[in-house]
C-alpha cells in the first residue's frame, strides 16, 4: 500500500502556500522530506519554509518555463479565491490558474506523476438533509464560487496527458483559519450568534485531516484520475459545533439567533458597501443563499476505501485545540 513516506526525495510544487491550506500542505510536505518549491505571486515575501519562486498565472510562457526548470514529480493547486465580486473575479482566481498550469505542464513537463487539485463541497452545490454527497451525485453548484471550482475540475478531467486526483473538502477549520474565526472571537467576547442556521447541517474536516488525504493522494495509485470528497465523516449541526467552541472558550456565553430577514438584509448592505469600495466580502447574497440551505454534507467513503484514510481529529478535539492556537498565537 503506498503511503506517506514515498514523498521523501520527491520534489513538489506548491501553489497557495502563503494562504490557510497551502501552508499547512507545505510544511506537512518538508517534514515527509519532499523537497517543496512554492509559487508566489510577484511583490510577494519569500517562503517562511521551503523555497519559492515567483510567477503568474496568467502567463503561460513564463509557468512553461518554470516547470521546465523545475520538473517537479508533483503539483498541488492549492490557490485560490473564496471572495469575489463577478464572475470573472472568481474565474480569474480559480479557473484561470487551473488552465494556465496545465497547459503549462503538458507543454513543459508531461511526465510528472500527480497534479493534485483542491476543489470544494460547493461545487457539488448543497445536499440532501438525509442523503450527503457521494462520487456519484450529479455537481448542482449555486453560487459563484462553487461554479468557478466545477469549472476548474472540468478542465482538470478533460485533459489526458497529466495524471490529476481532486479533493473536495467539506467546511476546513483549524489554526491560521480566518473563515470561521469569527466564531470564535465572538465566543470569546461573550457572543454566540447564529445566522439562521442553527439547525442546519454541513460536513466539517479539520486542516490536518485534509493535509493528510492531500499527501496520499498524491502517491497512491488508486488515486490516479478520481475525485474525492473529504470530512470527517460525522455531519453536525451549526448548534452542535458551535456548542463546542462555547465550552472551550471557558466562560459564559450567550447565544443571539439572527432571524433570515436580518441575514438577508446584513448581506444586501455588504454588497452596497462593496459597489462603494470594490473589495470583495465573504458576507453577501450568494453566502446568504449557501446558509440557507437544509444541508452541505458529503461523505468520505470512497477516500477511506481507495486511500486507507482516515480522519484522525474528530471536532470534539479539533475544536478546542483550535481555540488553544488562536490564543497561543494572540488572534485572541
Amino acid at each position: 500500500m503506498s503511503s506517506i513516506s514515498e514523498l521523501r526525495g520527491k520534489k513538489a510544487l506548491v501553489t497557495g502556500a502563503s494562504g490557510f491550506i497551502g501552508g499547512r500542505l507545505r510544511d506537512a510536505l518538508l517534514e515527509a522530506g519532499a523537497e517543496v518549491v512554492a509559487i508566489r505571486r510577484p511583490g510577494s515575501p519569500p517562503s517562511k519554509r521551503g523555497r519559492s519562486v515567483e510567477a503568474r498565472y496568467e502567463d503561460v510562457p513564463g509557468l512553461t518555463r518554470l516547470l521546465a526548470d523545475e520538473q517537479p514529480d508533483l503539483v498541488f493547486h492549492v490557490a485560490g479565491a473564496t471572495k469575489g465580486v463577478t464572475p470573472k473575479d472568481f474565474r480569474d482566481a480559480n479557473v484561470m490558474p487551473t488552465e494556465n498550469l496545465l497547459a503549462a505542464a503538458r507543454a513543459a513537463h508531461p511526465g510528472m506523476a500527480r497534479f493534485v487539485l483542491m476543489s470544494s463541497l460547493t461545487s457539488w452545490g448543497p445536499s440532501a438533509k438525509d442523503r450527503p454527497h457521494e462520487e456519484t451525485h450529479n455537481a448542482r453548484p449555486i453560487e459563484l464560487y462553487g461554479q468557478s471550482k466545477l469549472e476548474s475540475e472540468l478542465i482538470t478531467t478533460r485533459q489526458a496527458e497529466i495524471p490529476w486526483t481532486i479533493l473536495r473538502p467539506g467546511g476546513v477549520y483549524g489554526p491560521g483559519d480566518v473563515d470561521y474565526f469569527n466564531l470564535f472571537k465572538e465566543a470569546a467576547s461573550g457572543r454566540n450568534v447564529f445566522f439562521g442556521n442553527r439547525q442546519r447541517w454541513w460536513s466539517a474536516i479539520h486542516v490536518d485531516d485534509l493535509v493528510e488525504a492531500s499527501l496520499r493522494a498524491s502517491v497512491h495509485p488508486a488515486a490516479a484520475r478520481q475525485a474525492y470528497f473529504a470530512c470527517d465523516g460525522v455531519p453536525l449541526t451549526w448548534e452542535r459545533f458551535q456548542e463546542l467552541i462555547k465550552a472551550a472558550a471557558g466562560r459564559r456565553v450567550f447565544d443571539l439567533d439572527l432571524p433570515e430577514f436580518l441575514v438577508d438584509l446584513a448581506a444586501f448592505g455588504g454588497e452596497l458597501v462593496t459597489a462603494i469600495d470594490k473589495k470583495p466580502r465573504l458576507f453577501n447574497r450568494q453566502k446568504a443563499t449557501m446558509g440557507k440551505q437544509q444541508a452541505w454534507t458529503c461523505s468520505s467513503a470512497k477516500l477511506r476505501r481507495d486511500l486507507g484514510w482516515s480522519s484522525r481529529v474528530p471536532v470534539e478535539d479539533g475544536v478546542p485545540s483550535t481555540f488553544d492556537w488562536y490564543r497561543r498565537e494572540r488572534w485572541l
